[in-house]
């Protein structure tokens, strides 16, 4: 039970202000005229005053409440590093025992975990709730058991008492990592682009190696081991092997007495684009689709086009001397010979034999197939003739013979069953209003695939694999009359664009491929197939764990399921004779960035509120009581202020001048001073 004085006003302030001063001048003058009677006149006014002022005495039951204490234990990925666990659990029971112990002292243990994906420790926002749940004025002290790595520092709310941390770990403990400061998202193919790595060692490192081994995987391929200095940025040239995703993990071996291996490697995803399409286009004669096929190439700012046309053939006589002719030598020589592996697509349209190109050419144009060159036929009636190319040492790579027959017929170009599947001509656009056609080269099918057919079902497009080139024949010259827009016209431009980029085994336009599209910890693995079915995919985690699932077809020719890895770090896909790998998340979560305990982190909230520092492997600190502004912690110890907070049970009031004693003693002053007036 406490009382004190308080004052409740019976007129307004200004008005009790006003009679005050008019007192206050009344008596000065009776002071100043020296009547006897001033003091009692002035009593009597003091008394009125006093219960215009309304005084009471007022008084309140209460009861006190205890103060909290939060206890913030981390319990995030960082914190399950060696013996952590266990010394932060037992050091938690013992600190809460003894806030337990104090009188008048609860406890609020508080969790601390890892956040959503990737965001690392989220302890400010496991202490502004906390906060948010308990009365700023019972709030006597907050310890948090942590190794003080936290991601979240800006919204560390205002604190209202000290904040301690104590740090676990060893003050031996000493980690190695692997950073990777420069990567870029795409490179150009065949141009080495430089990353930028770094090996640290942090803690209580040895000092007894300068340089350690660093292995170097591509693609999920046996690992090249390469020694690298640490504490050093590395610049790293690296020329992809292949377009599309190209998978680089980079990783270095455990150390002995390391606290962890999970920063120790690093993963880098790096999509390979080509710079320019490199195009030899020879055109037998000229003709409408000849300048179709010359502003379809060079319409497209990524190709290097090289074309020449056959305009004089040697059998042409018609009298012009040759000193008066204009036409340049074309260099066949060094096109054919020096320089052919140069070009990454040649393109034979209405080519044929007419001593142009001797035969030795022609054979090292097949060699160039066989050894990764791409050949695309645009067929016309020289395909069908006694000097078609056919008949030529190209007769090798070529999917389709001749039969000597010219179908000239208006027809559509339609996509065969298995064209339906393949990705060059799947779901090509417009695909049943294209325009007709109106000639169509009869030829009977050696190999590969046929993606398209024209009149009474022979074969139009055809696709094949020599070796390790590639090679594609369309039996009709007409494609030009789509480009004119006949009859409604087609995708000429499309169609060429897949064909060119599967002539040069972009990724994304194989036939038979499996790949997966991460995002976030989830796969969506993708396979592609000519085939009606295909086998289940297997997938190996990077614990080395191996799940299966089966596939469902999604679109003609392609096969889908979904996958999502608890872990971070490569995973292993193989179906059938596919294999490919693909990154979850990053291969050092931000977690195990930084790994050796560090109140560096913490200090700007320990130093405002004047907390403490101490480490879990000398003990836990004893308790003390601190007033509030004082420092609170010191050798082995920790302060909590208390906050001496209570709850308001019941209030009473009671008048200090009841009415009638306001009315006697006001009356009984002013006779008093009439009486002292007058006898004077």
């Amino acid at each position: 039970m406490t009382g004190s004085l308080m004052f409740d006003p019976i007129v307004p302030l200004w008005l009790l202000a006003a009679l005050v001063a008019l007192c206050t001048v009344a008596v000065s003058f009776a002071l100043w005229r020296r009547l006897n009677g001033w003091g009692w006149r002035g009593l009597a006014a003091f008394v009125v005053l006093a219960a215009l002022a309304g005084p009471v005495w007022q008084t309140e039951n209460r009861a006190a409440l205890s103060d909290i204490v939060l206890m913030l234990v981390d319990q995030s990925a960082s914190q399950r590093l060696a013996d952590r666990p266990s010394q932060t659990d037992a050091a938690a029971a013992e600190l809460q025992a003894r806030l337990e112990a104090r009188a008048n002292t609860e406890v609020r243990r508080v969790p601390v975990r890892d956040a959503s994906g990737d965001g690392g420790t989220e302890m400010m926002a496991a202490l502004s709730e906390a906060l948010a749940q308990e009365p700023q004025g019972r709030i006597a002290g907050i310890v948090a058991l942590s190794d003080g790595q936290v991601h979240d520092m800006q919204m560390a709310p205002e604190l209202p008492a000290p904040f301690h941390l104590l740090l676990s770990g060893q003050s031996d403990d000493w980690d190695r990592r692997l950073i990777v400061r420069n990567a870029p998202a795409f490179a150009i193919l065949g141009e080495p682009v430089t990353l930028t790595l770094r090996v640290e060692d942090s803690g209580a490192a040895p000092q007894n190696a300068d340089r350690v081994p660093l292995d170097i995987s591509v693609d999920g391929e046996e690992p090249q081991r390469f020694m690298v200095p640490i504490d050093r940025d590395i610049e790293l040239p690296v020329t992809l092997p292949h377009g599309g995703r190209n998978v680089i993990q980079f990783s270095l071996p455990t150390a002995e007495g390391e606290l962890t291996d999970r920063n120790n490697a690093a993963l880098v995803q790096i999509n390979g684009v080509r710079d320019r399409l490199r195009v030899l286009l020879v055109s037998g004669e000229p003709h409408p689709g000849g300048r179709t096929w010359r502003n379809l190439l060079k319409s497209d700012a990524s190709v290097d086009l090289v074309h020449f046309t056959i305009l004089r053939p040697p059998e042409k006589q018609d009298g012009v001397p040759v000193s008066e002719l204009s036409l340049i030598a074309f260099p066949t020589r060094e096109l054919f010979l020096e320089k052919i592996d140069d070009f990454d697509l040649i393109i034979f349209d209405r080519y044929q034999r007419r001593g142009i190109l001797p035969s030795l050419y022609l054979d090292n144009v097949a060699q160039y197939v066989r050894g990764g060159g791409a050949v695309l036929v645009a067929a016309g009636p020289d395909y069908a003739s006694a000097d078609s190319i056919y008949r030529s040492p190209l007769a090798d790579v070529l999917p389709a013979s001749p039969t000597a027959r010219v179908v000239e017929e208006a027809f559509r170009a339609e996509v065969s069953d298995l064209g339906a599947r393949h990705p060059v001509t799947a779901g090509l656009p417009m695909e049943g209003e294209w325009g007709r056609w109106l000639r169509q080269i009869e030829v009977t099918p050696d190999a590969g695939d046929v993606l398209m057919t024209g009149t009474e079902g022979r074969p139009l497009l055809v696709l094949n694999r020599v070796e390790e080139g590639r090679v594609a024949l369309l039996a009709s010259d007409h494609a030009w009359l789509w480009a004119r827009g006949f009859e409604g016209g087609g995708p000429q431009l499309e169609l060429l664009r897949r064909l060119a980029h599967w002539m040069m085994g972009e990724p994304e336009l194989e036939e038979e491929a499996l790949w997966a599209e991460p995002t976030g910890q989830s796969l969506r693995i993708i396979r592609r197939s000519l085939s009606e079915e295909v086998g289940e995919v297997i997938i190996t985690t990077p614990s080395g764990d191996t799940e299966t699932l089966s596939m469902k077809e999604t679109s003609p020719g392609q096969f889908e399921t979904r996958y999502d890895g608890a872990e971070i770090g490569l995973y292993r896909l193989n179906q059938d004779d596919k294999e490919t790998v693909v990154g979850l998340g990053p291969a050092a979560p931000r977690e195990f960035e930084q790994t050796i305990a560090s109140a560096e982190v913490l200090a700007p909230l320990q130093e405002a509120t004047r907390g403490g520092v101490l480490r879990l492997e000398d003990g836990v600190p004893s308790l003390r009581n601190v007033r509030a502004g004082r420092p609170a912690a010191g050798r082995n110890w920790i302060g909590l202020t208390p906050r001496e907070a209570y709850e308001t049970l019941d209030v009473a009031r009671a008048s200090l001048l009841p009415t009638w004693l306001v009315l006697l003693l006001a009356s009984g002053f002013i006779l008093t001073g009439w009486l002292r007036e007058g006898r004077t």
